[in-house]
C-alpha cells in the first residue's frame, strides 16, 4: 500500500498517517525525517545532501527524490509507505511518478483532505488564546502568523500538485473538516476500493 496524503497545514495529515500506520503497518515517511538520517548515516546522497545543507542552499528535488528513492527499499516499507508532506511540488510529483515507475511500483492512493483554510487559522487563534488563558506554553507551531505563511506557501507551491494528480485521475478527497473517525472511516473506504 503507497498512499501520498495532501492537505494544508493543519488538515489532519499526520492523525490520519498514524492511524494507517497502525492497521496496516506501513511505513510513515517524512522528507524532512528521511533527510536527516540519510545525513547521518552518511549514505552517498546524504553526503550530497549535507555538502548543500551547509552551504545554506536548498537541497535539490534531485536529491530528495533520492532519498526518497533510496528510503522506499527499506525493509520497513516492504509493506508500504504513506508520503507525508511529499511531494511539495508539480515537479516533485512527476519525479515521483518516474522514479516508481523505474521500480515498477505505482502509488494506490493519493488522497487530499480538504479544508477551509479559515477555519484553520481561527482554529490555531482559538488554540492560543485557550493556552494563554490557562497559563499554558504556546506551542511553536499555534504561532498564527507563522502558520498563515505556512498556508500561503502551500497556496502557492504545493496546492498546484493536487491539480496535476487529478488530471491524470488519480486524486481522491476527503472532507478533512469531518470528525476524525468520520476522516478516518473515509480514507478506509478509499483504501479498500
Amino acid at each position: 500500500m503507497k498512499i501520498v496524503f495532501l492537505g494544508p497545514p493543519g488538515a489532519g495529515k499526520g492523525t490520519q498517517s498514524e492511524r494507517i500506520v497502525n492497521k496496516h503497518g506501513i511505513a510513515q515517511l517524512s522528507t524532512g525525517d528521511m533527510l536527516r538520517a540519510a545525513v547521518k548515516a552518511e549514505t552517498p546522497i546524504g553526503l550530497k545532501a549535507k555538502a548543500v545543507m551547509e552551504a545554506g542552499d536548498l537541497v535539490s528535488d534531485e536529491i530528495v527524490i533520492g532519498i526518497v528513492s533510496d528510503r522506499i527499499e527499506a525493509a520497513d516499507c516492504a509493506k508500504g509507505f504513506i508520503l507525508d508532506g511529499f511531494p511539495r511540488t508539480v515537479a516533485q510529483a512527476a519525479a515521483l511518478d518516474r522514479m516508481l515507475e523505474d521500480k515498477g511500483m505505482e502509488l494506490d492512493a493519493i488522497i487530499e483532505l480538504k479544508v477551509d483554510q479559515e477555519v484553520l487559522i481561527t482554529r490555531i487563534e482559538n488554540r492560543v488564546r485557550e493556552a494563554q488563558a490557562a497559563g499554558q506554553p504556546v506551542r511553536k507551531d499555534d504561532n498564527p502568523a507563522a502558520f498563515k505563511q505556512r498556508l500561503d506557501a502551500y497556496r502557492e507551491q504545493t496546492a498546484p500538485v493536487s491539480s496535476y494528480y487529478e488530471e491524470t485521475g488519480r486524486l481522491q478527497t476527503v472532507d478533512g473538516m469531518a470528525s476524525i473517525d468520520e476522516v478516518s472511516k473515509e480514507i478506509d473506504q478509499i483504501l479498500a476500493g
